[in-house]
């Protein structure tokens, strides 16, 4: 089966000519699915991001630890203006467009999920703009917002509630409104704006339980309320849930 804009499902999967972008989870190398793996195995190639945001590698360090030696390229993705991204863009387009326009299958691995906040939506349009009879496919992954909520025993979503997902680079005024409008609040990429984070979510009444994480399941992982950070920023790639108020078992049926 396929859509209108160009993406397969997984039960059609052509051995040729294909690229699969794959989400390896947000850093431990345990939550990989299994077909994820599989397509990383049978791959001709595997490309992992790399950036300048200082998370640098953690796709390649999820991949290595189950493919160990195996090859892997390294795709350049510029964060800072518009012309470096475009540039950058149409760079890592061009190396994976080689692979799979001469028949082969091209994985790319990315951390949480390629349909979520990923550069893989853009190399994807970029590709198949080079390589028109492309297929392209996606392995969900696990992303950050599940592994957060996972160690730190928040429950997303109950009920009838509602959840809004949204980086922070987007701005704080995301932020205010989607406080008065939904339940829970999940925010990604807001490392240096925690700061402010914490002041909007005392002033409306929300800091309670709210949790932030970052580097999560690597080995200087660190989560804790909200509350308790003083403060201070983050890394870039920090994730800070906002669950919805709760008076009870039930109370949201």
């Amino acid at each position: 089966m396929q859509f209108a804009h160009g993406v397969t499902t997984a039960s059609d999967r052509p051995m040729k000519g294909r690229l699969v972008g794959v989400g390896v989870g947000p850093g431990d190398p345990d939550l990989v699915t299994l077909r994820g793996l599989e397509l990383l195995r049978r791959a001709d190639s595997i490309f992992v991001p790399v950036t300048d945001t200082g998370e640098v590698g953690r796709a390649e360090a999820i991949v290595r630890a189950h493919l160990g030696s195996a090859e892997i390229t390294r795709l350049a993705f510029a964060m800072s203006d518009e012309s470096s991204r475009a540039r950058s863009w149409d760079s890592a387009g061009a190396q994976v467009a080689t692979v799979v326009a001469a028949g082969g299958c091209a994985a790319f691995a990315t951390i949480g999920d390629p349909n979520i906040y990923s550069t893989f939506a853009y190399l994807a349009q970029t590709v198949r703009s080079l390589v028109p009879r492309v297929s392209v496919e996606t392995v969900p992954g696990i992303t950050a917002m599940q592994e957060l909520a996972a160690k730190s025993g928040t429950v997303l979503v109950e009920g009838t509630e509602r959840l809004a997902l949204f980086p922070l680079t987007a701005g704080l005024d995301r932020l205010r409104e989607a406080l008065e409008v939904f339940d829970t609040i999940v925010c990604y990429k807001g490392g240096r704006d925690l700061p402010h984070v914490t002041d909007v979510l005392r002033a409306s009444d929300r800091m309670a339980d709210a949790v932030y994480g970052a580097r999560l399941g690597l080995e200087d992982e660190e989560i804790l309320p909200v509350s308790q950070l003083d403060g201070r920023s983050g890394p870039y790639l920090s994730t800070v849930i906002v669950p919805a108020p709760r008076s009870g078992r039930g109370s949201k049926l």
